[in-house]
């Protein structure tokens, strides 16, 4: 079954991260985004039939809010196929993805202040905007140093048990792609697209379930503990996708940062911890017999 999801993964990582798959995707986005602005144009002059004109609320920012859905979700699935590379660097495209979903949110702001804009009416829109915009950039900020601060260090030391590892992971983000696909079908269908609330909130299981499974191949602390905090990251990310707003980038960039800090103290005493004894004892010289 391993050896099948490998093959299959595989493949679809292969296809994905091609540099025709790239500009396939650069060239869909462009397209959806000049033909919903086209179709939004349309409808507002009466040009299409009653039964096709496009409910647009916001206007023409309905295009913008299109473009950059379908981009974040270009970005889910690459943060899917990740996680069979590093569990660390999966955690960090969840931090690029919210960031994504701020300067959506500061779209969304800008669309709501109307035209012409009305100043005394633009107060809290504009400072949502600010919110969401200075989250999103702290967070775009703390995210490389957490890059650059990561190791990379294997989970185990036997071959063959990091290459059952990472086909376990394959076989877990094969199974996420389906969850994926099916919440964004429903999620198409719904006249309140809710679509990353939920696949954040399957991420946090998926995440905790990769601290069950790392247990076969690794029960040390500092392991363990690393892939719990990361999961308890992914649980304050999730929160922050329903709070309000100020809240939501607050609790974005606390979450970054704990993940950046926990990444520090990994790197500095996950050694000393995996050895179960001080690193000042390993250097001492032997105590005389008494």
């Amino acid at each position: 079954m391993l050896r099948a999801a490998t093959a299959v993964f595989d493949r679809i990582d292969a296809l994905w991260e091609s540099p025709r798959m790239r500009r396939g995707v650069a060239a869909a986005l462009a397209v959806a985004y000049v033909g919903a602005l086209l179709a939004v144009e349309a409808s507002q002059r009466g040009w299409l039939p009653a039964s096709l004109r496009v409910r647009a609320p916001h206007g023409h920012f309905v295009a913008v809010e299109l473009a950059l859905y379908l981009l974040l979700s270009y970005e889910v699935v690459g943060l899917v196929l990740g996680i069979a590379q590093s569990v660390a660097n999966a955690a960090g495209k969840q931090f690029e993805i919210f960031s994504l979903i701020l300067l959506r949110h500061s779209f969304e702001e800008f669309a709501n202040l109307g035209e012409p804009i009305v100043w005394a009416h633009a107060r809290e829109p504009v400072l949502r905007m600010l919110s969401d915009g200075f989250g999103a950039l702290v967070i775009f900020v703390v995210l490389g140093f957490y890059y650059a601060a990561q190791r990379h260090r294997p989970i185990t030391e036997d071959a063959r048990h990091r290459q059952s590892f990472v086909a376990t992971k394959k076989l877990v983000a094969l199974v996420l792609l389906a969850v994926f696909a099916f919440v964004a079908a429903r999620a198409a269908f719904q006249e309140t697209p809710a679509f990353f609330e939920p696949f954040y909130t399957v991420l946090v299981l998926a995440d905790v379930l990769f601290v069950f499974l790392s247990l076969r191949y690794s029960s040390a602390y500092h392991v363990v503990f690393r892939n719990s905090a990361l999961a308890v990251a992914t649980v304050l990310l999730r929160v922050a996708l329903s709070a309000p707003a100020y809240l939501n980038a607050a609790l974005g960039i606390a979450s970054a940062v704990f993940a950046l800090a926990l990444t520090l103290a990994q790197n500095r005493l996950g050694p000393v911890l995996g050895s179960g004894r001080p690193e000042r004892e390993k250097d001492a010289p032997p105590k005389a017999a008494a």
